[in-house]
């Protein structure tokens, strides 16, 4: 194992405020630790522009994609209890998933493997996310999110099982196992885990994750007590350059995050703090332990977790600039071959980000943890993401 360079690491400070200076974002902080040990912690800019509020430690952030690790740890508790089952297909669970198909040539092909927990935890179900194109996995699917956005506010939101249900019925976009597609996998795997442990998938996570690891402020809302705390969505105004504060409501989730939701995503839903996700990723560090010695998940469990699943034709999909070098398991990049990496990094650090900034890498091998977090939307990874990379990778010693 090498040592960071404690001193190496003050460079972090001066990347957070040129994000600032550049109106990238309204404000950001960012966290290393090894093993287990907090090195630095930095903080720049505002939570809240309009009133002035300093962006501080105990601000709350929207982890957006950067829940899925806490879900796939969910599920791996499952599966070493004998609960869960990595073949068992979606179908036993969401009847709407039986005889799917997926279109090919304008003509309708039945799959021949169902999407199994496999699928799902690796992102090759075909399954995806909306994205603007005409294909029809993507438009049902849009149609299917623009329903859970209107209704979010409403009296009748939809449920998380009902939400996954709807999905069972919109074609997939090619033969299960096949493909690397990002997707909306991790909330079929939330419900699962709802239907399998008969809790909400909020209340499992609390009992399970969250409350061992003293992780008070991570939710899937962020009560009346706490909402000061929240920090502000912002976007670039194309016409001033100035940051605007939006509120997108992005894939379902709500922004304002005012009460406990009927839609509790697996993909994105949580909300936390840095400190939290630190106690999350220092679990992960520790193989699977709590400070106090009480084990989430076994060794050989935290083995599978973190490593990469994808055969060579699956991560042809993988096609991101920031993922060359890159392999893909359990809803985390694993960096395969650092030769190729865009940045400077080490052979199977793992992690993963999220739509509004925040971001995770574990570092096995150096027993290390880089944390970033912002709330602006479409940064998961950056230049700035990349800058403190590189500065925390080469102050390796």
């Amino acid at each position: 194992m090498r040592v960071l360079n404690e001193n190496k690491l003050s460079r972090l400070q001066n990347v957070l405020e040129e994000m600032v200076d550049a109106r990238f974002v309204s404000g950001s902080s960012c966290m290393v630790l090894q093993q287990g040990r907090e090195l630095c912690y930095f903080e720049n800019g505002y939570r809240d522009i309009a009133e002035k509020k300093p962006l501080t430690r105990d601000t709350i952030y929207r982890l957006y994609s950067l829940t899925k690790p806490m879900t796939a740890v969910a599920v791996m508790m499952l599966l070493e209890e004998g609960r869960l089952d990595l073949l068992t297909p979606v179908s036993d669970f969401f009847p709407s998933f039986q005889n799917q198909y997926y279109i090919c040539d304008g003509m309708k092909i039945p799959v021949q493997t169902p999407v199994q927990l496999r699928h799902l935890l690796n992102m090759t179900s075909g399954l995806t996310y909306p994205g603007g194109t005409a294909d029809e996995t993507d438009v049902q699917t849009g149609k299917l999110i623009d329903e859970i956005v209107a209704r979010l506010h409403t009296d009748q939101p939809l449920t998380t099982a009902e939400i996954v249900e709807r999905l069972g019925e919109i074609p997939l976009l090619f033969e299960p196992g096949t493909r690397w597609n990002y997707g909306l996998s991790a909330d079929v795997l939330g419900a699962i885990v709802e239907k399998v442990s008969g809790m909400r998938f909020g209340e499992f996570m609390h009992a399970r994750i969250f409350e061992p690891l003293d992780m008070r402020d991570t939710a899937f809302y962020v009560p009346r007590e706490s909402q000061d705390r929240l920090a502000k969505v912002y976007d670039r105004d194309e016409q001033t350059g100035m940051l605007a504060e939006r509120e997108p409501d992005h894939l379902g989730v709500s922004t304002r995050m005012e009460r406990r939701p009927a839609f509790e995503s697996g993909g994105a839903g949580l909300a936390s703090t840095i400190d939290d996700v630190a106690r999350f990723a220092n679990m992960l560090t520790a193989h699977g332990k709590t400070p106090d010695g009480k084990r989430l998940i076994s060794e050989k469990t935290w083995e599978y977790l973190t490593s990469g699943k994808l055969d060579k034709a699956q991560r042809a999909g993988m096609t991101w600039e920031n993922l060359p070098g890159y392999n893909y398991g359990n809803l985390m990049r694993v960096l395969q071959e650092p030769e190729t990496c865009v940045t400077l990094g080490t052979k199977g650090e793992y992690g993963w980000d999220g739509w509004l900034g925040a971001y995770m890498v574990n570092d096995p091998e150096n027993d290390l943890t880089l944390l970033i977090m912002n709330q602006r939307m479409n940064t998961g990874t950056t230049l700035y993401t990349r800058k403190m990379r590189n500065i925390v990778f080469s102050a390796l010693e």
